[in-house]
């Protein structure tokens, strides 16, 4: 196996991994390592090339598999230690470690109303969609009759929140009401009732990637930027709040850790 490869299923390996910490957008930490415009690409033109897409995803899909199955017990065991506070400074500062990088995407030379503005967007965005109400698509979370279209339509926004860096797709189930429904499935291997709802997803990430795709393209600086806000809009779920004792020292390590470990690899990509 060539670099190249290894590299693609160990930056799978992380990202799907932290995908699985309550607030980390897997779609972030491909940003911040580099990969997230192939990404895009590779999703884009799946029909139009789809060796060279094949290729590419299926040692990332790989990678983020494993890591997932690999780090999401760890994780969550994580979470109910006293590692609950370090373990998310750490997150925190991983992203605050990339944002160098795609403000290099960006091409922003000097500050401007744009650079400004396009991330307070971004923000907005992810404030609007945690203000929404729970239950909004299915108040009482079930699959019965006539839910069908809903679970399409779930599909495309869920979709959406795996495609966009800083939006939670547990935040978007929640806010669809579908979130108990679909565990509940899952757990006890009902898969009929998900056929809509997969059958959304599959087609709002090919809908989603194409148009970021094309915006890339043609304009990238405000598209960058938007990711970014979407980034910051996130930050608030990871923040545990103000750490007391000891676990401010433990805390500001983790972050500091976290910042210059995703700055490299970051800083690699460039």
């Amino acid at each position: 196996m060539d670099r190249d490869n290894l590299i693609t299923i160990l930056k799978g390996m992380w990202i799907g991994g932290t995908m699985t910490v309550p607030g980390v957008s897997g779609g972030s930490m491909a940003m911040i390592l580099g990969v997230y415009d192939r990404l895009i690409s590779s999703v884009s033109s799946f029909f139009k090339n789809p060796g060279k897409s094949m290729s590419f995803l299926v040692r990332f899909v790989l990678g983020a598999g494993v890591g997932m199955v690999l780090f999401s017990r760890f994780i969550s065991f994580l979470f109910t230690t006293r590692a609950d506070v370090p373990l998310r400074f750490f997150f925190l500062g991983a992203v605050a470690g990339g944002v160098p990088m795609i403000y290099r995407e960006a091409g922003i030379r000097k500050i401007s109303l744009g650079a400004v503005a396009y991330p307070v967007i971004g923000i907005l965005g992810v404030v609007i969609l945690a203000l929404l109400p729970t239950g909004l698509f299915a108040p009482d979370g079930s699959f019965g009759p006539g839910a069908v279209l809903i679970q399409l339509a779930g599909g495309v926004i869920i979709a959406v929140g795996l495609v966009l860096p800083g939006i939670s797709v547990s935040q978007m189930l929640y806010m669809l009401g579908i979130y108990e429904g679909i565990i509940k499935n899952i757990s006890t291997l009902n898969i009929l009732p998900l056929i809509p709802l997969g059958a959304g997803v599959l087609g709002g990430i090919f809908l989603t990637t194409k148009v970021l795709e094309r915006l890339m393209q043609r304009h990238p600086q405000p598209t960058y930027l938007i990711i970014l806000g979407f980034m910051f809009g996130s930050l608030p779920e990871l923040f545990p709040g103000v750490p007391q004792g000891i676990d401010i020292v433990y805390g500001v390590i983790a972050a500091a850790l976290g910042f210059a470990a995703l700055y490299v690899m970051a800083g690699k990509e460039g």
